[in-house]
């Protein structure tokens, strides 16, 4: 008999947890937040539990599970809205390599060695850090590798100046300007930084789209 209510709620939570995942939405693991992560952990050992507990009730987890995806939810509601909370949880990407030559400042301050480096290199099927032209390393571990074009010509990477209405203090002090002159910048154009959803510097100009621009 405990076989078969073991046999039952694996199948039962087989299901149950499926549906959960689709309602969180798509998500690939190798893509997963902080918070994804977690709740994808505790979801894992509460099933755990309730399985090997065939005595207890199976609303003991069936709670849980479902506070776990709606906060879940609710979180990701407050990440879309909110840089800030986004920034904390997520991170941000950082620049591994530019313009061929490696940032050691950056991969120490990200404890990204150089064996995961060439590892990732390798998995793109590049043998030298200086056919890269620029390599960053997302918020989830996995490295965005741009590579040079045949003739290793440099092209300007769009660097990120506004975000959602927020300024990028790095992207601004990469390209050796300040928050003064980007503002200044967008009062010539008679835009607020807050009115701005996103903006790129590129070839030594500021390309702009404004939160009006964007559909809602």
């Amino acid at each position: 008999m405990e076989l078969v209510t073991t046999v039952v709620r694996t199948l039962f939570f087989y299901f149950f947890i499926t549906l959960a995942y689709r309602i969180m939405g798509k998500r690939e693991v190798g893509q997963l937040g902080i918070i994804d992560l977690i709740v994808s952990i505790l979801i894992a050992e509460l099933v755990a539990i309730s399985i090997e507990n065939i005595k207890d009730s199976i609303f003991l987890t069936i709670l849980p599970i479902s506070v776990l995806v709606v906060l879940e939810l609710i979180l990701a509601y407050i990440s879309v809205k909110s840089r800030t909370f986004r920034t904390i949880f997520g991170g941000k990407p950082s620049l591994i390599i530019a313009n061929g030559k490696i940032n050691y400042k950056e991969m120490v301050k990200q404890r990204y060695s150089m064996d995961d480096l060439l590892l990732s290199l390798r998995q793109k099927e590049i043998r030298n850090v200086e056919d890269v032209e620029y390599a960053f390393l997302e918020p989830n571990g996995k490295l965005s590798i741009f590579k040079y074009n045949f003739f290793k010509i440099k092209s300007a990477y769009p660097m990120p100046l506004i975000v959602d209405g927020s300024i990028q203090s790095k992207a601004l002090k990469y390209i050796h300007k300040t928050s003064g002159w980007l503002e200044l910048e967008l009062k010539k154009k008679n835009l607020d930084v807050k009115n701005v959803f996103y903006a790129f510097y590129k070839n030594n100009k500021i390309y702009i789209v404004k939160k009006s621009e964007t559909l809602k």
